[in-house]
C-alpha cells in the first residue's frame, strides 16, 4: 500500500518514508550492517578490517562429513528452509563440518529429498557447500568450514591416517583456501575436529605434535588466501610440561608456552569443545563442590587464553539434552552459557541437527520445531546484530 501511495506526491513520499523508518525500528524489515572486510584477530577479539568487533551468534550443523556427504535433514526440508530458521532465531555463525573422503572422485551426495531441494539435483559434495555458502550469504550468515574427519566413518586421533596423509589434508585445506577466496561469506577454517589419543602439544614429535600441525597447515592455507582465520582446537592430553586430561579437543594448555605461530600475524583463533555428564561421566562432575567448581576447570583448560590477552577464544562445540537446574546436565549447561556470557567469548553451539546421539539438537524430531527451552537457554548468549546505521532512526519528539 504504502508503494502505491508514493506515486501520489512528495508528501506522500515523506509520509510513507517515516512510516518505513518506524517500520525498522521495532524490527519489522530490519537490515543488518555488514562487516568491512575480512576479519582477524586483535587481542582475544575478533574484528573486521575497520576494527569493529565482531558479533557473532553460532550454531553447527553437520552432515557433510558423514556417509550422506551432505547436511543432515535435506532428506525432508529444503535447504532455504533452514537457512531462513537458523537466521530467525537469530544465528549468524555457521560452522560446517566436512570429510575429507567427501573430495574424492566419484563421491556424491546422497539422501536429498529433490522434490523440495530440485536445485540441488547432481551437484557434488563441493557444488553442494558452495549452494549452503551461497545461501547463508543470502542471509548474513558468516561461515567457516571444519575439517571434521579424515573419512566418513568416524573421528581419528590425528590429523592423518593411513588412507589420508597430511598432505592430503593440507592440500584440500588450500584447495577450499583458493575455491572461496573471493567469498567473504567464508572466513575460515577450522583446521581438524578433536585431536586426541596420542595427539601432542609442545613435544616437537612432527608425528604426533598438533600445535606443528597447526603450524604448517595454517601457513600452507594463508599463502593461498591470507584473509582466512586459522581455528586451532585442543588436544586431549600429552601436553609438554602440563598434566591432566580433558576432553577431545578442550585441553588448550599448551598455547601458554608453545602457542600458535603463524607467518600472518593475528589469525589464530583457539577453539576448544566442552561436553556435558550426558556425554561422558568426568571426575569434575562428582565433586561435592559441582557446579561451582566448573569455572576453575574451564579457566585451566583453555579460559585462560581470553582472561590474559592471548587470542580469542571459540567454544567451537558444547550442547547436552538437559537444559534444566535440577539434572546435573542440566546444571552443567546453563553453568557454562554464563561462562561464555560473562567472559564475551564466541561460540557455536552443537548443534541444529536433532540426530545427535549425545546431545539432540536445536531442532526435535520432526526436524521442524525449534527446541524451545534450548533455545531460552542460549537466548542469554544471543547478542543483538547491529542494525545498519545508514537506515534512518525513527522520529523522536
Amino acid at each position: 500500500m504504502l508503494i502505491n501511495s508514493c506515486k501520489r506526491g512528495g508528501i506522500v513520499l515523506l509520509i510513507a518514508a517515516l512510516a518505513c523508518s518506524m517500520l525498522l525500528s521495532i524490527g519489522i524489515g530490519k537490515s543488518y550492517a555488514a562487516p568491512t572486510g575480512y576479519y582477524h584477530t586483535s587481542g582475544n577479539r575478533i574484528v573486521d578490517s575497520e576494527g569493529n568487533p565482531a558479533i557473532f551468534n553460532g550454531i553447527n550443523w553437520f552432515g557433510f562429513e558423514t556417509a550422506n556427504y551432505s547436511p543432515h535433514g535435506l532428506w525432508q526440508y529444503s535447504l532455504d528452509s533452514f537457512m531462513d530458521k537458523i537466521k530467525d532465531h537469530g544465528y549468524n555463525l555457521l560452522r560446517l563440518p566436512f570429510s575429507t573422503q567427501m573430495f574424492d572422485p566419484g563421491v556424491m551426495p546422497s539422501s536429498i529429498n529433490t522434490y523440495t531441494n530440485p536445485d540441488l539435483i547432481g551437484l557434488t559434495p563441493l557444488q553442494l557447500m558452495d549452494k549452503v555458502i551461497q545461501k547463508a550469504g543470502e542471509r548474513g550468515i558468516k561461515v567457516f568450514l571444519d575439517r571434521h574427519r579424515p573419512d566418513s566413518g568416524g573421528q581419528s586421533e590425528l590429523w592423518y591416517t593411513a588412507q589420508y596423509s597430511e598432505q592430503r589434508w593440507i592440500s584440500d585445506w588450500v584447495m577450499l583456501a583458493q575455491h572461496y577466496a573471493n567469498n567473504p561469506t567464508v572466513i575460515g577454517a577450522d583446521l581438524h575436529n578433536e585431536p586426541h589419543g596420542t595427539a601432542s602439544w609442545g613435544t616437537g614429535n612432527v608425528s604426533t605434535d598438533w600445535r606443528l600441525a597447526a603450524e604448517r597447515a595454517g601457513n600452507a592455507i594463508l599463502a593461498a588466501n591470507p584473509n582466512w582465520l586459522i581455528i586451532v582446537e585442543g588436544i586431549q592430553s600429552n601436553v609438554q610440561g602440563e598434566s591432566g586430561s580433558y576432553w577431545w579437543g578442550g585441553n588448550l594448555k599448551g598455547v601458554r608456552n608453545n602457542p600458535v605461530r603463524l607467518n600472518v600475524a593475528n589469525r589464530v583463533v583457539y577453539s576448544p569443545h566442552d561436553y556435558g555428564p550426558g556425554v561422558s561421566a568426568q571426575t569434575w562432575f562428582s565433586d561435592p563442590t559441582f557446579p561451582s567448581n566448573m569455572p576453575a576447570m574451564w579457566d585451566s583448560y583453555w579460559g585462560y587464553i581470553h582472561k590474559d590477552n592471548i587470542a580469542p577464544i571459540l567454544a567451537g562445540e558444547f550442547g547436552g539434552r538437559s537444559v534444566d537446574t535440577v539434572s546435573a546436565e542440566g546444571k552443567w549447561q546453563n553453568k557454562l552459557v554464563d561462562y561464555l556470557k560473562d567472559n564475551d567469548m564466541y561460540w557455536t553451539y552443537w548443534c541444529l541437527n536433532p540426530n545427535s546421539g549425545d546431545t539432540g539438537g536445536l531442532l526435535l524430531d520432526d526436524w521442524a520445531t525449534w527446541n524451545a527451552p534450548k533455545q531460552a537457554m542460549l537466548d542469554r548468549l544471543i547478542k543483538p546484530l547491529v542494525v545498519n546505521p545508514t537506515i534512518p532512526a525513527a522520529p523522536t519528539g
